[in-house]
């Protein structure tokens, strides 16, 4: 017979799974169109700067984040410090990873990943798709790699910028999506609109 912890365990489980379902129509549209305009901008970019099939700029790690920032924009790996943060950390830690081990892929690239968990988790910064901006900088292009510590700066950081200020613009589009969600954010968010429209 399952314990009584283990019976409230399922519950909850089965709870936040049927909660999961229950997204209104509405919050797919903006969910799609948050995520299209800010990948649109990094393809934007990366097709205007860029040329061939050598992703420089819109590296992958970048489509996981959109789920989150975009998809699961309460969740707490989906809140700005997350996003910037456990980008940039886990970039810097891969590209440190990669020059001092640059040709022993198999202690670089489960090191990188592993420090970026780590260090992600020390500062509160803890954002899945971290690990495979970690992992991209010891097993990406050769354009990349030559990136070296500018690799945080640009794709990395300048690219979380931009998710993030489309995520500002569309997850608060409605009154039923409110991004980030600390409440802080919104108190002065309500307060400049109100200022702006004049409204008491």
């Amino acid at each position: 017979m399952p314990t009584p912890r283990i019976k409230r365990s399922y519950r909850k489980t089965r709870y936040i799974l049927y909660k999961e379902t229950l997204i209104d129509y509405k919050e797919h549209f903006w969910s799609f169109l948050g995520s299209f305009v800010g990948i649109g901008i990094l393809a934007y970019v990366q097709s205007i700067h860029f040329t061939g099939n050598d992703a420089v700029y819109l590296i992958g790690s970048f489509g996981a984040s959109s789920v989150l920032v975009y998809g699961i924009i309460q969740s707490p790996f989906s809140q700005p410090r997350n996003l910037v943060g456990g980008h940039v950390i886990s970039a810097f830690i891969g590209v440190t990873v990669h020059k001092l081990a640059p040709d022993i892929i198999w202690i670089a690239a489960p090191l990188a990943v592993s420090l970026a968990i780590i260090f992600m988790q020390i500062t509160k910064t803890l954002h899945p798709p971290g690990g495979a901006t970690a992992l991209i900088a010891i097993i990406g292009s050769d354009k990349i790699k030559a990136l070296g510590y500018f690799y945080v700066v640009s794709p990395v950081l300048v690219g979380t910028l931009i998710l993030l200020l489309t995520a500002l613009l569309f997850n608060n589009m409605t009154s039923s999506r409110s991004y980030p969600s600390h409440s802080t954010y919104h108190k002065h968010y309500h307060k400049i609109k109100k200022r702006l429209t004049g409204k008491q």
